[in-house]
């Protein structure tokens, strides 16, 4: 969408209007940076004295910081995700690919939907099912097999592998590889002997998966991922992981085998989750987390020692490191005086 009339806009969002509808909205900015023709939003009544100096034609905030505002106004109940529908409705992305590149190597055997498009240099191979108005990016793979459903885009050098199912209405970004080989070795006198990973994954509807993200292939059974997952940029999912509809994974998280992920959950970036357990519903771990143990009940988890000086943290890991003959030591205590 190029332009449109503030009052449309209005509509579109189902927000409440406060001075000129006809204003033009040619883009959306930050507060600081947005000049006219623009429209920019207020979600922290923190910054509203900010407001006074905006060059935007026009702001979406509440009706408490509505009197804060010299100019036109939109006014919801939550700014920030009538911001993110606004972004969705203004939103100039270009499709990953456009039509069929005459360079895409596209198997006789594959079925591909309405309104398909693959582009320059993409293998879609035997058996794979491409719905409609789906839009491969050049450089990716669909193995033999691979089913995608209505309306999702892979962005360019995505790897899909073969009898992998990914639903409706999903995205992927570059570099992302997804059906790889789980990590499954046997070992027999100290040489490591492969297991074929004959599971596969199954990715359900409006799934957001980020670039060098890698989903493995389960070994028995599949890797599932549910609908409304968002997973950041460079993350692991190890064989047999299972995560619940609408968790969302930041960047660099590493999760190990047989994990289950609860539904609505949230894993800070460069966390580590141990596998073979269960985390309820509802749970939030903090940045960095390591997550050994699994989790029963709903809420908020941290681990790890934040950052400090290097003097500092030195004094603290010679304490951490004699935990032990601390223990030792107390409990002897503890012992003497009970004898007493």
């Amino acid at each position: 969408m190029g332009s449109i009339r503030l009052a449309e806009l209005a509509q579109l969002l189902d927000a409440e209007l406060h001075g000129d509808g006809n204003v033009i909205i040619c883009g959306i900015a930050s507060m600081h940076s947005a000049q006219a023709g623009q429209i920019t939003f207020l979600s922290n009544s923190s910054y509203k004295e900010q407001l006074a100096n905006c060059q935007a034609s026009a702001v979406v905030l509440t009706a408490a910081d509505l009197p804060y505002c010299g100019a036109a106004a939109l006014v919801v109940k939550n700014p920030y995700l009538t911001y993110a529908r606004m972004a969705q409705l203004m939103d100039s992305t270009p499709m990953p690919a456009q039509g069929i590149a005459a360079s895409a190597v596209i198997s006789d055997q594959a079925t591909l939907g309405n309104n398909v498009a693959v582009g320059a240099n993409a293998v879609i191979e035997a058996g794979a099912e491409l719905a409609d108005g789906v839009s491969i990016g050049a450089g990716c793979f669909v193995g033999q097999g691979a089913r995608i459903g209505a309306g999702t885009r892979l962005w360019a050098n995505v790897t899909v592998y073969h009898r992998v199912q990914i639903g409706q209405r999903c995205l992927i970004q570059s570099g992302s590889v997804i059906g790889s080989d789980g990590f499954g070795y046997a070992n027999e006198a100290g040489r490591w002997i492969k297991i074929p990973q004959l599971g596969t994954v199954i990715i359900g509807d409006d799934v957001e998966i980020g670039a060098c993200t890698t989903i493995d292939r389960g070994a028995l059974d599949n890797t599932v991922i549910g609908n409304g997952v968002i997973i950041d940029n460079q993350c692991q999912i190890a064989h047999n992981v299972t995560i619940g509809e609408h968790t969302a994974i930041a960047g660099g998280v590493v999760m190990a085998g047989s994990l289950k992920l609860g539904r609505h959950c949230q894993i800070g970036g460069a966390s580590v989750i141990n596998g073979h357990m269960e985390i309820a519903d509802q749970v939030v771990v903090t940045g960095m987390g390591m997550v050994m143990r699994p989790i029963t009940e709903p809420g908020i988890y941290s681990s790890g020692i934040p950052l400090q000086p290097n003097k500092v943290w030195r004094k603290t890991a010679a304490l951490v490191m004699n935990i032990d003959e601390l223990n030792k030591r107390l409990k002897a205590v503890e012992r003497k005086i009970g004898k007493e």
